[in-house]
């Protein structure tokens, strides 16, 4: 829903302008909707967008996406993948998104534990390091967030 807008002693009210935020997966839609404001966790830290914000493009880490309407917050895990900003359009294209409703915590929990014992002793590459790294930074951002759902 749109916010109403007065600025100045007689002004007339004008609509506050907001953000189409699109969030696709390979497999599917995952989001499309009109907010307020959106925090994506971009490989240099997070990127906090509002409409009017200056076209970009930049690659997406592992971690929380969190986007406002009406003053009510949602977030979202995402990982891999690029965010686009372009006239008031935050695009969306990450390997994975996924609603906090949607993860299981338990194989979550499941999944951090096997991959800490695999880091632990780790006699692998490199690139596989990295790759394992990733799983347990994921397990963890899915953990957080269905923890968060069910508060």
């Amino acid at each position: 829903m749109p916010v109403l807008l007065k600025t100045g002693r007689n002004a007339c009210p004008t609509l506050m302008a907001q953000l189409q935020l699109e969030v696709v997966t390979p497999e599917r839609r995952v989001l499309s909707e009109s907010v307020d404001m959106v925090t994506v966790p971009g490989l240099d830290g997070e990127l906090g967008i509002l409409p009017g914000h200056t076209p970009l493009i930049s690659q997406l880490q592992t971690g929380v996406l969190s986007y406002s309407t009406g003053g009510r917050t949602s977030q979202l895990h995402v990982s891999g993948g690029f965010v686009e900003v372009k006239e008031d359009k935050v695009s969306v294209l990450a390997e994975v998104a996924e609603r906090p409703e949607e993860i299981d915590a338990a194989r979550a929990r499941l999944a951090r534990e096997h991959v800490e014992k695999q880091l632990t002793a780790w006699t692998g590459t490199e690139e596989d390091f990295e790759t394992a790294r990733a799983k347990l930074e994921r397990s963890m951002v899915r953990l957080q967030l269905a923890g968060a759902s069910r508060s």
